[in-house]
């Protein structure tokens, strides 16, 4: 049998990168770590589970439906997005989670020698993704927990093609103001793609936030990406959006899989923009708790705390955070580690229902005792 060259045969940026290892289902991890429960505030998911149509479509799908191709671009869905938004369903694309339209978007405007730029301290599939595509990645860093508008717009050269802004942050929290969001799309004049994902968009109560979607008009070159695995809680069936010109989404299309997102999920997004029982409020409300019973007992405990919008805030810790995340496994919680974003000795922490909060809490102390 001769073995296939992989060097030969798979391009270096390939071979160089390091995959991502996602973690064991919840099961294996309690054998693993010897715990007989396990909550999860590792990665931003809503404790309240999707709004009630959302459960209802989930519970009533029928089972044969199972052997029928879904809408191939999500038809039903767009044209709902769309209404919601005053556009026509074209400037509408969905993806199989934030990941595919990422994707999409640095296959249709990047090709070799060209480059984005991103930032440290954010969400790292942006990077990753081009990364492993053969793309150049220009990391700037961030100046006081936020983006750096004047750094990102000094990186840029004549082979920058998109530029990713994750706003509110994760996992600082942090975020762009309107006034900022303009000003730096005004600079950027649309020599470039600018994306603006607001993942956590729903989150967010501060005044002076931007609605990324209502500047598409003034600024053709703006893409908006959004998600339902947040705020509306269906990150099992991984379903996200991107919205933008009629133009260049016409482009983005060309790079799109059809048939990527399945039905159940199509159907339960449906349902999460249509509801009207107050899902978003319960949520916000489970969030601001959380977050302020957590700040005031990391500030007895002497842990500095980032918690800006989003349903998510960093603790600083006096040691290693990879240690501490083994350590609270052990104790049934499960954390992010920030070491892979480039923030050592911190954790990020999802906000969620308050028995998970004092769990956190109790186990954190034990462990730092």
């Amino acid at each position: 049998m001769i073995e296939p060259n992989l060097d030969l045969l798979v391009p270096a940026y390939v071979r160089e990168f390091e995959p991502y290892i996602p973690s064991k289902p919840d099961p294996e991890l309690q054998k693993l770590y010897g715990c007989d429960h396990l909550y999860r505030l590792n990665n931003n998911e809503n404790p309240l589970g999707p709004p009630p149509g959302a459960q209802d479509v989930i519970r009533r799908f029928p089972p044969p439906r199972g052997a029928v191709y879904p809408s191939g671009d999500s038809y039903y869905l767009r044209q709902e997005i769309a209404a919601c938004h005053g556009m026509e369903p074209d400037q509408v694309l969905v993806g199989n989670g934030a990941n595919e339209v990422i994707a999409f978007v640095i296959k249709a405007f990047c090709g070799q020698g060209d480059n984005i730029i991103t930032a440290d301290k954010t969400f790292a599939v942006y990077e990753w993704v081009a990364v492993f595509s053969g793309i150049e990645a220009r990391v700037i860093p961030l100046k006081e927990e936020r983006f750096d508008d004047r750094a990102m717009l000094n990186s840029i050269d004549a082979a920058t093609k998109v530029i990713f802004l994750c706003n509110p942050n994760n996992p600082t929290g942090t975020y762009w103001s309107r006034e900022t969001l303009i000003a730096f799309l005004d600079e950027v004049g649309g020599r470039q793609i600018v994306v603006v994902d607001e993942a956590y968009f729903e989150f967010v109560e501060a005044g002076d936030y931007p609605d990324g979607m209502s500047l598409i008009n003034d600024y053709p070159n703006l893409i908006v990406f959004r998600t339902f695995s947040k705020m509306y809680g269906i990150a099992g069936l991984r379903i996200g959006y991107l919205a933008g010109d009629l133009k260049v989404v016409d482009m983005i299309r060309r790079t799109c899989v059809v048939y990527s997102v399945n039905g159940i999920a199509q159907e339960a997004a449906l349902a999460c923009l249509r509801d009207e029982t107050g899902h978003i409020r319960r949520t916000r409300d489970l969030v601001r708790e959380g977050k302020e019973f957590l700040c005031a007992e990391m500030g007895a405990m002497g842990l500095p705390v980032n918690a800006g919008e989003g349903n998510y805030l960093i603790v600083k810790l006096p040691g290693s955070d990879t240690l501490a995340y083994r350590k609270l496994m052990h104790e049934g919680i499960m954390i992010r580690p920030m070491t892979g974003f480039r923030y050592p000795n911190h954790i990020r922490v999802t906000l969620a229902k308050m028995d998970a909060m004092e769990a956190f809490v109790t186990a954190l102390k034990k462990i730092l005792a």
